[in-house]
Formats: C-alpha cells, sequence, structure tokens
C-alpha cells in the first residue's frame, strides 16, 4: 500500500491575521477604509421609527398632511429628531423622509399654512387660503432676494392659476359650462359650411371635444379635474418649496444635506450653485432648471392624466384652460394668442383657402407645448423685468395677494373668447 502523508496543520492564528491584513489592503486600495468604518451608524432611542420611512404622501393626491403620517408636523419636534440622527451620524438617506418633512414644514409655517390639514381634495373654496397663502411666500422670497426668479415668477402665475380654479368651481355651482358647447360647436359648424370637413379635422383637437362633450361635462368632472389640479399645487410646493426655505436660512450646505439624502440630484444642486452665484447669466440658468424640474419632474404625468381623463371630458376641459387665462407677467401673450389657428388648404370649390381663428393650436396639459411657451414668454420676459425692471416688478409683487388672485378671474372671458373667435371668423382665398 502507498503510504498515506499526513498533513501538518496550519497555524490557526497566522491564517486570520493573513486574511485581516488582505482585506485590509483590499479595502484601502479601494478608498473605503477598514470594513468596520464603512458599517452605518445605527439609531437608538424614539428616533428609530421615523428612520427609512417611504414618503407615501410626497404626492398629495394620497391624503392630507406632510410626506408620511407618521412623521410629527411641528417644526420644535422636526428639529430635535433631527439632530439626533445627526449626532448619532445615521446616514442622511436613512432620514431623508424626515428630512424633507422638517423644511416642509418650516415652509408651511413661514407661509402661515397648516400642514396638518392641507388636503387638496377638498376643493377650491377650502384651499382658497392656501392658494394665496402660498403665493404670497412665493412672491415674498423673491422680493427679499432677488435671485429666486422662479419664486417671482410661480407666485405671480399663481394668480392666474388661482383666480383661474375659483372660477373653475364657479362653472360648477353656478355657471353652466355647457354655455360653452354650442359656442364651440358653432365654429366646428361653420367652418365646415364655409371650408368643408378637411378643415375642420385641423381645428385644434380640444375645440372639437369641447363641440362634442361640452354639453355632457358634468359637476362631478368638473370638480375631479380641480382636485387633481389642486394636489399638482401641493405638489409643486412639497417639491420646491423645502428647497427654497432651505436656501433662504441654511444656504447651500442645507442643500448639500439634500442631495446626500436623495432628494435633490446633482443637476439639481448644480442649479442651486448658480443661484446662489448672484450672475445674472447663471442665475437665469438656474432658476430655468428649476421650472423644468416642476414641469417636467414634478407635474408632467399628472397633467397627462387629466388630460386623458375619460377621452374627450379631459381634453375638452384642459383645452378650456388653455384658451381661458391671461398672464400676470407684462408682456406675455395670453396662451389663447400663442400660436394662434391658421390653416391652409383647398376650398370646396377648388380655391386655396386660408383660415384664420383667434384659438390657440396647442393645449397647456401637453408638456412639450407648454415648456415651448414657458421659455419662450414667461421666463425671458419675467428675467427680463427682475434684470431691467426690478422697481416696476418690485411694486406689482408687493400688491396685496387677495387683490393679485381676484383681478386675474377669467370665467367672464371664456365664452366672449369663444364668441369673438366666431365673430371674426375670417376666410382668405387665393
Amino acid at each position: 500500500m502507498p503510504r498515506s502523508r499526513t498533513r501538518r496543520p496550519r497555524d490557526s492564528r497566522a491564517v486570520v491575521l493573513a486574511l485581516t491584513a488582505a482585506l485590509t489592503t483590499a479595502a484601502l486600495a479601494l478608498g473605503v477604509g477598514t470594513l468596520a468604518a464603512t458599517a452605518p451608524a445605527q439609531a437608538t432611542g424614539p428616533l428609530q421609527q421615523y428612520l427609512n420611512l417611504p414618503a407615501v404622501n410626497r404626492d398629495a393626491a394620497h391624503g392630507p398632511g406632510g410626506i408620511h403620517p407618521k412623521l410629527p408636523t411641528d417644526v420644535p419636534t422636526l428639529r430635535r429628531l433631527l439632530d439626533q440622527a445627526r449626532a448619532q451620524g445615521v446616514a442622511p438617506i436613512s432620514y431623508r423622509a424626515l428630512l424633507l418633512q422638517f423644511w416642509l414644514a418650516n415652509s408651511t409655517r413661514a407661509a402661515g399654512i397648516d400642514l396638518d390639514s392641507w388636503n387638496p381634495r377638498l376643493g377650491v373654496s377650502a384651499n382658497r387660503g392656501n392658494l394665496i397663502r402660498s403665493y404670497r411666500y412665493y412672491e415674498d422670497l423673491q422680493l427679499a432676494h432677488r435671485e429666486l426668479q422662479w419664486a417671482g415668477m410661480a407666485g405671480m402665475v399663481g394668480a392666474d392659476f388661482g383666480g383661474g380654479l375659483v372660477d373653475f368651481e364657479l362653472a360648477t355651482d353656478i355657471y353652466d359650462f355647457a354655455h360653452l358647447q354650442p359656442l364651440a360647436n358653432a365654429i366646428v359648424g361653420e367652418t365646415n359650411r364655409l371650408l368643408g370637413p378637411v378643415f375642420v379635422d385641423k381645428l385644434p383637437e380640444g375645440l372639437r371635444a369641447l363641440a362634442r362633450v361640452g354639453a355632457v361635462i358634468s359637476a362631478a368632472d368638473l370638480r375631479k379635474v380641480q382636485g387633481d389640479i389642486l394636489v399638482m399645487q401641493k405638489n409643486i410646493f412639497t417639491d420646491l418649496m423645502p428647497q427654497h426655505t432651505a436656501y433662504v436660512r441654511e444656504g447651500l450646505p442645507a442643500l448639500r444635506e439634500m442631495q446626500r439624502a436623495g432628494l435633490v440630484d446633482g443637476q439639481i444642486m448644480h442649479a442651486w450653485k448658480q443661484i446662489a452665484s448672484k450672475q445674472p447669466a447663471a442665475v437665469a440658468a438656474g432658476n430655468a432648471r428649476l421650472l423644468e424640474r416642476e414641469q417636467r419632474e414634478v407635474i408632467k404625468d399628472q397633467w397627462d392624466a387629466v388630460r386623458r381623463y375619460k377621452g374627450d371630458v379631459g381634453m375638452a376641459l384642459t383645452y378650456a384652460t388653455t384658451i381661458a387665462g391671461s398672464p400676470s407677467v407684462a408682456g406675455v401673450l395670453p396662451p389663447r394668442s400663442y400660436r394662434p389657428l391658421t390653416v391652409t388648404g383647398t376650398g370646396p370649390d377648388g380655391r386655396t383657402a386660408t383660415l384664420t381663428l383667434p384659438l390657440a393650436t396647442w393645449n397647456w396639459s401637453v408638456y412639450d407645448e407648454r415648456w415651448d411657451y414657458i421659455t419662450e414668454q414667461l421666463l425671458p420676459k419675467y428675467s427680463y423685468l427682475v434684470n431691467n425692471k426690478w422697481d416696476t416688478l418690485r411694486a406689482q409683487l408687493q400688491i396685496p395677494y387677495e387683490q393679485q388672485f381676484e383681478s386675474h378671474r377669467p370665467i367672464w372671458n371664456i365664452a366672449p373668447t369663444l364668441q369673438s373667435a366666431l365673430d371674426t371668423l375670417k376666410v382668405t382665398y387665393q
């Protein structure tokens, strides 16, 4: 038989030491230190229940109040919990909901809004005060910090938005929305009589939808859409006002903590650095990025859902909001006058005909179309006011917000706008 070999036992302590040395060397080479140094700190005490909470109510469609129903809403308690998390070395990503709640509660307190009871689904009348207080806060930020142009423009446009919502509710409770349908139907019918169905197909889709379903839009439909729009308004506040409040209270370090917590990304952090530079070109670019975040990342999908609501109903209502508004920012065209309808084609008699109708060819609820209007009209003209007409702009921002709000109610302009479109329908033959 072959002779068996006996293995000599290794020194177990030497093996452990060698393995530890190898792991330490690898960790240092990767720049992460020892394994023990990478272990996250564990929170202790009452703080633990407030960590790693999902932001279940960051979309206000899910309910009233703050980011998560478990979180407190009073600022002193939130500050104490946040200080504990920082002192215990908890990773910011673990207290992200707490951090957002803290700055949101600071924002609502500064604006005079009760965060606990803020519920967009209660309707326009119940939220009128919240609308006015939130937009007043926006404009106050602009008055105190000239670089915060998103806040100032949002505050001014808020008067158009809020006044429109009040009249939207009036349309639900008092005004017969179906009065719009005969006018829309008459425009479609007159176009068909003069030019034929080919031209009718070239009319704005929203106008044709209004002609089809305007008479059957219900109060429930109007309340549903109003609630959706109020949800968007709160969502914008919840996303951007905490950033603004953090900036004015604690500067860029507070925003860097938000970035570490995953509440803002590198692009938004760069935008805030541009804003903080107070250099006109950089400030304009930074505020434009915040506006893009608002329109594309916060509310784009919600506007799409409103437009798709019950087919023609959502299309008709979103188109009605497009042609009804009148902007507060000086020099900005009303949406209905931006890219008005002009159609050229062959009429029933074979001649080339051009139809001109003072109605918008686009729909505010469509992101790409809305963004074109914002970047071509609102952004450059508001920036011009800040940089060249500051005293005039400041005087306008200082007007009591209730007065701003009431002066931009468009309901009485909707029917006259459509009637004017019918009366001034022009066809030019070549």
